[in-house]
């Protein structure tokens, strides 16, 4: 599974923070670099980033975890969550993200339900390349000639993290690094002697090797 203790430490530090937090607006599309190496002005900024934290550690899944708690919070003012939404769907959207249906969601949901917030513009270009990238892979997954290593990527590209799995353990496929640490990140692969089944050998961002097996084979 992801690192429990820096997930832990870093989902109370962002609902702790939220509970109180004043509303704060910052510039559609990312994060101003010397801002972030500043002390934050405010409880969201300090959540925020503590996402950004994760990313820069290489966990993006857990950063996209977090901004999914993030979004439960009662007390997000609309620019806040909107925010919240777009970056959930940028990091969805990259090359680490894994979900580009997700993506097109957060990106749609701003668009159709905060088109009176600042991120309104921003996330409608966003939509439509999420949308275009949703369909071509999905094109691309019904070709006939497509492998079953393509298909594994496609549908794990799409967020279809289920099917691929599916499809892997089927055709005993060897994904690549970065699919197998995505798939430990996300909570399908695990480390541990009580597990059965093939081994995966994965090394991390920080040069960690990883022995990976899935998380239901032997429980």
């Amino acid at each position: 599974m992801i690192r429990i203790p820096l997930l832990a430490a870093a989902s109370v530090l962002m609902l702790a923070a939220c509970a109180s937090a004043p509303e704060a607006t910052k510039v559609p599309g990312g994060t101003d670099a010397e801002a972030s190496s500043t002390v934050p002005d405010s409880a969201f900024e300090l959540a925020m980033q503590t996402v950004e934290g994760l990313v820069d550690a290489g966990n993006t899944q857990a950063a996209v975890d977090r901004l999914t708690q993030l979004l439960g919070s009662p007390t997000l003012s609309k620019e806040e969550y909107a925010e919240t939404l777009f970056r959930r769907g940028e990091l969805r959207f990259g090359p680490s993200g894994y979900d580009a249906i997700g993506a097109a969601e957060d990106f749609e949901e701003i668009v159709d339900s905060y088109g009176d917030t600042e991120w309104y513009t921003a996330a409608v270009p966003m939509l439509d390349s999420a949308r275009g990238k949703v369909t071509t892979l999905e094109t691309q997954l019904s070709q006939p000639e497509t492998s079953k290593m393509q298909k594994f990527n496609f549908l794990m590209e799409l967020g279809m993290h289920q099917d691929a799995m599916d499809l892997m353990i089927a055709n005993d496929l060897v994904p690549s690094n970065e699919a197998l640490i995505a798939m430990y990140d996300i909570g399908y692969l695990c480390e541990g002697d009580e597990l059965t089944g093939r081994a995966y050998e994965a090394v991390e961002m920080d040069g960690t090797t990883r022995e990976l097996r899935f998380c239901d084979f032997g429980k």
